[in-house]
């Protein structure tokens, strides 16, 4: 009898998926530098992006979350994606210190697309924000619209951008 018990644990424990540790945001320092440019990320204004990566131990940062959404979008990566963070511009000090700590799963932000307000790199912009609330207060000022991640249009993200075509910096 004690053996019909085991048998229920066991396939039990089988089926069981192994689950992966999500790392925490690590806090973005004097010395982080942007992924694709390697420059200082604190000399840029704009809300700024984090990724950790399988087999990683330290994220990879951008300098702007449109970069970041590049980097999500391009089917050649380093390895593959545990989490993504991106900057809570509802929280943030301002545009040009957007916080070291305000950091927010990607998936559970609200996205600001098409505002016209220039990142940290000068390129349009995709701003994050933790509250729908704040997003549509940034949207009522700036314009755009509001999505979520997986709906970020490429557009947005991938292709050549204008570098004429005016931008606006946010208070």
């Amino acid at each position: 009898m004690k053996h019909l018990i085991l048998i229920p644990i066991l396939a039990f424990a089988a089926c069981k998926e192994e689950t992966i540790a999500i790392p925490d945001p690590v806090p973005l320092t004097q010395e982080a530098l942007s992924y694709f440019c390697q420059m200082n990320i604190s000399e840029h204004g704009g809300p700024k992006g984090q990724i950790h990566l399988a087999g990683m131990e330290q994220p990879i940062f951008f300098a702007q979350v449109r970069d970041l959404i590049a980097y999500v979008k391009s089917p050649e990566r380093d390895a593959p994606i545990k989490v993504v963070y991106v900057s809570d511009m509802g929280v943030a000090p301002s545009w040009d210190q957007p916080g070291i700590g305000n950091w927010i799963v990607a998936d559970t932000a609200v996205f600001v697309v098409g505002a016209g307000v220039a990142g940290g790199m000068g390129a349009p912009e995709i701003v994050p924000f933790a509250d729908a609330t704040a997003a549509e207060a940034f949207i009522a000022t700036y314009g755009g619209e509001a999505v979520t991640f997986g709906l970020i249009p490429d557009d947005a993200a991938l292709g050549p951008v204008d570098l004429e075509q005016p931008l606006e910096t946010p208070a």
